[in-house]
């Protein structure tokens, strides 16, 4: 049987050990196991970074699941695409850290290393993971169809954490973006009933739908908000880029699911299956 891998990047901060104990609760349940992955400029500064990313696993080794150090000499925006795919992973985990911090990986930054590949992301910021995992996860529903597509990884994550699912759609004010939106409220709907899962639906002004969506999700007390990436496709959508990075860095500290849409033709219904 397939073994299934999941990455995570650690620059040796705090934030990048919340992002590695997130990982382990995610793998945990399905034997994942775990590349931790550090990213260097010098080949000679890998025999000490291995070092460190060893202290750092023998922390962790204690919480049954392997894990791996890799140290690559090049740069996290570039390089972490073509080791997902090295290393057939389902997700990667990262830490963001504002302002500051490893090559700056914040807000649009997070955003190019998340494009980079089309492996699912979780960013989470300095907030620890529940013991029981995510138990409420929210998801934004725009207008956009590729939107739905997400709702396979979401569905996946929810049945083994068994996590009630909150979706969250704009209250548009014009009487054909209402059916539309009516519309994927019904297809939710019927898809999460279809997989035994609890869902609830809600409205919420499209004005500012980024800071509702997260106002919204602390309401329900989330502990995932998952959304598309389609900062390279702004024809018709509420999502831009300015709205990928508020939800990111939220103030709420909740972590973020990025789906980067796929092709016609493939979907994502295997991923994270047991």
């Amino acid at each position: 049987m397939h073994t299934k891998t999941f990455i995570v990047p650690h620059d040796f901060t705090a934030v990048a050990d919340i992002a590695l104990q997130h990982a382990i609760a995610t793998a945990k349940p399905l034997a994942a196991q775990i590349q931790v992955l550090h990213v260097v400029s010098k080949e000679a500064q890998i025999p000490e970074a291995l070092a460190q990313l060893e202290n750092i696993i023998g922390r962790f080794e204690q919480e049954g699941v392997v894990l791996k150090p890799n140290v690559r000499i090049g740069s996290i925006f570039e390089d972490i695409g073509a080791f997902a795919a090295e290393h057939q992973a389902e997700l990667i985990v990262m830490g963001t850290h504002g302002a500051h911090g490893w090559q700056h990986i914040t807000g649009s930054h997070a955003l190019k290393v998340v494009t980079s590949s089309q492996v699912p992301f979780i960013i989470v910021q300095e907030k620890a993971v529940k013991a029981t995992g995510y138990d409420s996860i929210v998801v934004p529903m725009d207008l956009h169809k590729e939107t739905k597509q997400k709702l396979s990884i979401v569905a996946n994550l929810a049945q083994y954490f068994k996590s009630k699912v909150h979706v969250v759609t704009p209250d548009e004010s014009d009487e054909f973006l209402r059916h539309q939106v009516r519309s994927n409220i019904t297809f939710s709907e019927g898809f999460f009933k279809d997989r035994g899962i609890e869902m609830t639906s809600a409205l919420v002004p499209s004005s500012g739908f980024d800071k509702e969506v997260v106002k919204y999700a602390v309401s329900v007390d989330a502990d995932l908000i998952a959304i598309m990436n389609l900062q390279r496709n702004n024809l018709f959508a509420a999502l831009t880029s300015n709205y990928e990075q508020y939800i990111i860095t939220n103030d709420a500290l909740i972590p973020t699911l990025i789906v980067n849409p796929i092709h016609l033709g493939s979907d994502y219904s295997n991923m994270f299956s047991m």
